[in-house]
């Protein structure tokens, strides 16, 4: 009898198990709602914001950026100080000596050497590799990786096992050869010693960019074999579960429960544990506009960080209601140069203040395919310069911001934010039809842009299809664009509309003829932007290739002269948005949010919209006066020698 009870004994075990690890934890000390789920918690695989956002919480790398200040300075992290040589070329970073992994192990100087290697492998396929390839010798290693892996591949073997323990042997060289050839030295566990290939004004703001963060080798090793019949090197993704997941920043990751939610908690043994104000992070995944914007209105949430209800803006004009009520105070704050935070924090509580719309140092645009041949086989047309000059001219950019999005954001007329980058001026772009002042000027721009299509043969009756993804309105831009391509060009379009993983592989792909794109700047320069469109960058999805543009960012790249580079970089941004058309820009980007400001600090306004929310405190949460305020390391680091 026990023996035939004892199955359902064990079914009601698993039951009360599974009921038991499902059960809801207390609410964190800070919920946030993050845009879109996390795709992945690899720093090197990493490209999108909402996985660069969580990255921060929970990874740490050498240095960091001072978000609450207005020049976004450079301020210790992992490293406590710095030296640059006087000709610019080699970084030498001293590590603080109390920084620990998350199972007490020390972070050293080869953990950094380990993941740098690691993300300069052609096997991962980082879309961020070319900013490691600055390092010196690193292309070197790059090219022998890729071609040595192409040379196995046309070896012969006399058994599988042969094969597999030549693989094996070919990933224990390319360990050595990266010793050899790539100049990245720890002379010791807490100093690492960075030579690059040329002089990088911004190098150490790639250092505080989220893919230089390390990972635990001994941990990452377990999960990464070289495959036995390619010899790449295989990843698989276990390492980054909870209870698995060893790293190095302020939090660490307790549970992910993909679509579900993700739960952070401090992490006790990070080396400024005492400067944290929260205890605990949620962030639920919540994908319905309206319900995004609910669960704040509700107070189940304290932080939206992208708002997308196609409502938004009726809230931003009850916002400015708000604004006009409080005039006088209002302005007296602007007067004082306070951000718009902190206006709103001293301005009387009102629901309608809690949303939040700022400029960001991101461009929405739409992407041109520039293969000469489209992914179902037929000629692409807008393989033709003139052909994506014709379709960006006749894009109504103001319509679209002042009807469509509603949200106070300005025309695009250039890929990167004017103004946005301190000593550089962008060239002007070209006239389209959402600057016409009347129905004259707008028949003249379309007629030129009808002529541009006649001189490229374009062909009769080809359906131009927009590809875009199912959230954040991308479906109303796409009508618009559709509607204006209609009629000022007479050409057909057919609106595709994708769930975003598959929407980001038909990018990677190049499976798609126009597709909406975006993007925000990695760090201070005008590269983060411009780099996109070099022929082999890893997120250029466009496929574009003009050896004439990529010869100017490497002109740039060799220029030493601050002001001559920059005119240079101008020239090759003038090639993009004047000559070439890869991509259309439509609008600058505003971040909307919704916070009580009141109520939760430690957001930054900053247009480059990077907040570390480590340093978030909630006022009034009822935990005493004695309750620890954030605290950002010092600024100064070791001068240059």
């Amino acid at each position: 009898m026990l023996r035939l009870l004892l199955p359902v004994f064990l079914l009601l075990a698993l039951v009360g198990a599974s009921v038991l690890s499902d059960r809801p934890m207390p609410r964190a000390d800070f919920v946030f709602i993050n845009r879109g789920d996390v795709n992945t918690l690899d720093p090197q695989r990493m490209s999108w914001m909402q996985d660069l956002r969580v990255a921060r919480l929970i990874f740490e790398g050498l240095v960091q950026n001072d978000v609450l200040s207005d020049d976004y300075a450079i301020i210790p992290a992992i490293a406590e100080s710095w030296t640059v040589s006087e000709d610019g070329l080699t970084y030498t970073f001293h590590l603080r000596d109390n920084a620990r992994w998350t199972n007490g192990s020390p972070v050293t100087a080869q953990d950094f050497r380990f993941t740098w290697r690691r993300a300069l492998l052609p096997d991962l396929a980082s879309d961020y590799v070319g900013m490691f390839l600055l390092i010196r010798g690193a292309q070197d290693f790059y090219d022998w990786r890729e071609q040595a892996l192409n040379d196995f591949g046309e070896r012969q073997f006399p058994s599988a096992r042969a094969r597999a323990e030549a693989a094996d042997e070919l990933w224990e060289h390319t360990k050595d050869r990266f010793d050899e050839m790539v100049a990245l030295t720890a002379p010791d566990p807490l100093t690492l010693v960075v030579e690059l290939e040329r002089p990088i004004p911004y190098f150490l703001d790639l250092c505080a960019f989220a893919v230089f963060y390390p990972v635990y080798g001994p941990l990452v090793s377990q999960f990464e074999r070289p495959d036995p019949v390619t010899a790449r090197l295989m990843r698989r993704p276990g390492w980054t579960k909870p209870g698995v997941l060893i790293s190095n920043g302020p939090f660490e990751l307790v549970r992910w429960r993909f679509k579900r939610d993700m739960r952070l908690e401090a992490n006790d043994l990070w080396w400024n544990r005492e400067s944290l104000a929260i205890e605990s992070i949620d962030i639920p995944s919540v994908n319905d506009p309206n319900a995004v914007t609910l669960a704040f209105q509700t107070g189940s949430v304290d932080w939206v960080s992208d708002v997308t209800a196609a409502y938004r803006g009726d809230l931003l004009a009850d916002k400015l209601d708000f604004y006009r009520e409080h005039a006088e105070e209002y302005e007296r704050l602007k007067a004082k140069g306070l951000d718009p935070y902190e206006i709103d924090r001293r301005l009387p509580e009102d629901p309608r203040k809690h949303i939040k719309a700022t400029p960001a140092f991101g461009v929405y645009f739409y992407n041109f395919n520039c293969r000469p041949i489209l992914a179902d086989g037929r000629p692409n047309p807008f393989h033709d310069a003139r052909v994506r000059r014709a379709f960006a001219m006749c894009i109504d950019k103001q319509a679209i911001v002042d009807e469509v999005r509603r949200l106070g954001e300005s025309v695009a007329h250039t890929l990167i934010p004017p103004g946005s980058i301190g000593g550089y001026t962008g060239p002007q772009g070209i006239p389209h039809i959402g600057q016409a002042r009347n129905e004259a000027e707008r028949e003249a721009i379309a007629q030129e842009a009808r002529a541009l299509l006649e001189e490229a043969d374009f062909p009769p009756n080809f359906v131009v299809e927009l590809l875009f993804n199912t959230d954040g309105g991308h479906d109303l831009i796409a009508q618009a664009i559709a509607k204006n391509w209609q009629e000022y060009l007479g050409v057909q379009t057919r609106l595709t509309q994708k769930e975003i993983k598959i929407f980001r592989e038909d990018l990677k792909n190049h499976r798609f003829i126009t597709a909406r794109a975006g993007w925000y700047g990695d760090y201070g320069d005008p590269t983060t932007f411009l780099n996109i469109n070099q022929s082999q960058d890893g997120n250029n999805d466009r496929a574009y290739s003009n050896p004439e543009f990529d010869a100017l960012l490497d002109r740039a790249a060799a220029e030493l002269d601050p002001a001559e580079r920059m005119a240079i970089l101008a020239e090759a941004e003038r090639m993009l948005v004047e000559e070439e058309f890869p991509l259309v820009p439509i609008f600058i980007y505003n971040n909307v949010q919704l916070f009580d400001s009141a109520r939760v600090t430690g957001l930054t306004a900053h247009p480059r919209s990077k907040n570390n929310l480590y340093l978030i405190d909630i006022l009034g949460d009822g935990k005493g006066p004695d309750k620890p305020r954030p605290m950002r390391p010092a600024r100064s680091a070791e001068p240059a020698q």
